[in-house]
Parts: C-alpha cells; structure tokens; sequence
C-alpha cells in the first residue's frame, strides 16, 4: 500500500476525526456552563480586604446610584443604612430628590485599619467623603450621621425635608 492508498486515508481522516471530537467535548457547551458557575461563585466569593476593592466598591456605588439604580445601591448599604430606611422608601426618596447622570468620580482613598476606608468622591464640582466598612465578606458605604437622621424620617417627610432645604435637586 502507498501513502495515498484509500484506506490509510480513510484511518488518517477517522483519526483526525476522533481528536477533533475528543477536544470538542473538552470544551462543550456543558463545561463551559460549568466554568460559568465557578467564575460566578468566585466572583460573589469575599472580597479582599484591599483598598483596590474598597475603591472598586466605592466606584460600583456612585455608578449605581448617579445611574438612577437606587435600589442597587441601597444594596451596598452596610445592615445599619439598610435598617435606617427600607429599599422602597430609600428608591421613592432618590427618584424624587438625587442629580441623576452626573458622574460621581472616586478622586482618592485611605484605608483605615484593615476593615475601614475613607474615599473621595466628586460630582460636577463638590467632593465629599464616604466611609466604606468591611461587613459581611464584602466593601458596603455607611451612611452618613446625618443620611440617618434623614432616612429615619420616612421617604416622604425627607423629600419634604430635602425641598424645604433645597437640597431635593427636582423641586
């Protein structure tokens, strides 16, 4: 038999056949789906105790929020924002009173201890700081002293108390 004789063709071609399959089932649909979900498990695993990830936090917040998804991110509320004011009424309060599409810009950060961070965050041309705690396996704003007392009012009395002051940005 030569090089070119049928059946040796015929065994070459069923043995490319058979790698292209065997590395095709490799990377099949299935795995891939199982490697989507060990990315997603490792990706809403706990986030390090870095600056990077309070910063990264910190930046997710201000897009949510300057975006318009309130409820976003009353999620990365530490549990004492979130016991302050209910998800509805921190929503209601923001749709009727907060700049919406002004970016908020991260400008600087500190870590202060292991489990705290001070950052700096900037819209149009006022800069203020938040602190990010560590709670929970994850980076979560804490709001304000005074964002409490506010918050403790209700939505309602605080978009009056906001209008009052001027500080509802849609009055």
């Amino acid at each position: 038999m030569n090089r070119n004789h049928p059946i040796r063709r015929l065994a070459a071609l069923a043995a490319v056949a058979a790698a292209v399959i065997s590395f095709s089932t490799g990377c099949s649909d299935d795995a891939d789906a199982d490697g989507g979900k060990a990315a997603a498990a490792a990706a809403s695993g706990p986030q390090p105790k870095t600056l990077d990830a309070a910063k990264i936090a910190a930046q997710t917040m201000f897009d949510r929020f300057s975006g318009g998804d309130f409820a976003g991110a009353w999620e990365m509320y530490t549990d004492a924002g979130k016991k302050a004011i209910t998800k509805a009424d921190y929503v209601k309060l923001n749709e009727a009173c907060a700049r919406k599409g002004l970016a908020i810009t991260l400008t600087s950060a500190r870590l202060e201890g292991d489990s705290k961070a001070i950052v700096i965050a900037k819209q149009l041309v006022a800069a203020q700081s938040y602190t990010m705690v560590y709670e929970g396996d994850a980076w979560k704003l804490e709001p304000a002293p005074a964002g409490l007392k506010l918050y403790a009012q209700g939505a309602q009395r605080a978009i009056l108390a906001q209008k009052k002051a001027g500080t509802c940005a849609n009055a």
